[in-house]
This record gives structure tokens, sequence and C-alpha cells, in this order.
């Protein structure tokens, strides 16, 4: 099969064999695959300098599939008794996510292998090439929500609102009864507002001061899509909460900010709720533009611009 890798700032789109289900696992054709700044910054070869894997000759790229079941590995010796959905069987349309970063073949590939656990049944009635754009930032979103741990009707802060992790932030905040203020270019306040953001802050004014002014005394939390650090903590209320996005952007818990960094994880479960959400039509999946596989460098050219609304899709 093909599989698209990274090898130190070039991307390439290598023949390799086509991967095997183990025990709990399932193997899905994929149908359609987002391409995440995560991936750039694979493709560069940035990974090794954070310490975050071992030196390989190339990494295999790709966070985000929407595609077909078209095998299942045996049933593991002992199965998991938790809060799962069920298992995806042949033939099932489903989303998913590749969470693990020292892989040689990943989500941009003719066949991904994948935990039972880490996907979930795709959208009713929502095309692969919108779907495939779910899973990981709706998850980080999901997982930043519940990091900041804000209650119905407690304020928010969400920076980079008219990103495309930034959109589901305030989407599913919204969804949650929590009241979104949004920061974003102003040409995006229509966009955000449409997302369901009560307050807008545009980009460049003074951040804090501008939040202040909308919810006097600072709002409950911060989920920082945009990695804005101190003057975004500057906006939160002393003893409230404090969400980085990426590692190493987390600032200091200055007046007693409840800081803490989002780490992505596969969750079959929680990928059932987006997918129930997007059916509703409560989550606005954004396409940027679509590409073949073997376009690949061209979109990641594309994505290394910058500017872009929604999400680059890779299809076979």
């Amino acid at each position: 099969m093909r599989a698209l890798v990274g090898r130190s700032g070039t991307v390439e789109l290598v023949e390799t064999p086509d991967p095997e289900p183990g025990p709990g696992q399932v193997r899905i054709k994929v149908l359609a695959a987002a391409v995440q700044p995560i991936d750039l910054f694979t493709a560069s070869g940035g990974l090794p300098g954070y310490g975050l894997v071992q030196p390989m000759e190339s990494y295999g790229l790709g966070w985000d599939v929407a595609g077909v079941v078209d095998r299942v590995g045996p049933a593991p010796a002992a199965p998991d008794s938790g809060d799962r959905v069920a298992a995806p069987g042949l033939g099932d349309a489903v989303i998913g996510l590749s969470d693990r970063l020292p892989q040689p073949v990943k989500a941009q590939a003719d066949y991904v292998v994948l935990d039972a656990t880490a996907v979930a049944p795709a959208p009713a009635g929502v095309p692969a090439v919108r779907a495939a754009t779910l899973p990981l930032n709706t998850l980080t979103a999901i997982q930043a929500l519940d990091l900041a741990g804000l209650r119905e009707g407690e304020s928010l802060l969400v920076t980079g609102a008219a990103g495309a992790l930034g959109g589901y932030l305030v989407e599913i905040a919204a969804a949650r009864g929590i009241r979104v203020a949004a920061l974003a270019g102003r040409e995006d306040e229509a966009l955000v507002r449409g997302f369901g953001a009560e307050w807008f802050i545009p980009r460049g004014t003074d951040l804090s001061t501008a939040v202040r002014a909308a919810v006097p005394g600072g709002v409950d939390g911060v989920v920082d899509a945009a990695l804005v650090g101190l003057p975004a903590l500057d906006a939160v209320r002393g003893g409230g909460s404090f969400v980085a996005v990426g590692a190493g952007q987390a600032p200091l818990p200055l007046r007693g900010v409840r800081v803490s960094t989002v780490f992505i994880r596969a969750d079959g479960a929680q990928l059932a709720a987006v997918s129930g959400l997007a059916e509703s039509g409560r989550l606005t999946m954004r396409v940027a533009d679509v590409y073949k596989l073997d376009e690949a460098a061209e979109a990641y050219a594309r994505m290394g611009r910058g500017g872009l609304r929604g999400r680059l899709v890779l299809v076979p």
C-alpha cells in the first residue's frame, strides 16, 4: 500500500506492506485523512529535538481518519471492561485517531490499523472528507474543557477561536452551557459568534483589559489554542483555570490559577459523542481544500503558508 512519511523536512509517498490488525485492533480502509499542524511539525523532523521520540529514519504522518473497517483482529485475551463503545465490525463506517507519535505508518495512507477503542461510528449522513476533520480537534477540545473544569453558566476565554480547534472549542463549550469569550481577527467576528461566542475580543487589543471589561473580575477559565500565554492568563480571575494546548506552552500559575496542559489521547466513547453532535448539526466541519494522496507535498506546503480556515484533507 501507499503511505506518507516525513523525512527531515520532506514529505514522501512510499510503498509499504499492508498492515495487519492484532488483538483488539481493526484495519481501516482510508477514505479521507486531515492534515494537522502536528503533521507539519513531524514532517519537519522536529520531534526528536523535543525529546518526544527516538530518532528514526522517517515518521508516519496523519492523526485523523475517516474510512471503512475492512479487517478485524482477534479478540483480546482480556477484554476491557471499561466504558467503551461497541467494537466496530466489518464494513462499518468509522472515524478514528492515530495518537501514537513514533509510528512508521499512520493515517495518511491507503490503510491504517488502530486499536478498536480509538475509533467510533462515523456521523451518519456526513461525507468522509468532512468527518475526517473531527477526531484530533474535537477530542482536544473535549479534553481541554474537561481539564478546565467549568460548570454551566461559567465563563471561558478561547484564543484562536476562528481556527479549526478554536471553532470546535467554542461550539462544544457553548453546547455545555458555558459562556464563551472568543479571541480572533476582526474579520472573523460573525464566524465565531455563529459558533456560539457571547463576547468577541478582536486580536491586537489589550487582551486582559478587553476581557475584564466584558467579564468583570476576569473569566473563570481559558483554553489557549493560539498559544498567547501570559496575556491570556491575566484575563483569568484568581483561582481560575488555564489550559495550554501544546507542550512547553504553559505559563506560571500566577494568582493561584490552576495551569495544565492538554495532551491528546484517543477515546472511542468521546468520539462517539462527537459523531452525535455532528449528526445533529451542532459542529461546523470546515474543509479548506481536498488533495489526492500523491499531491500531499502541495498540501503540506499550503499548510505551511498558514491563513487557512478549516482543514486540508487528503483522499486516496
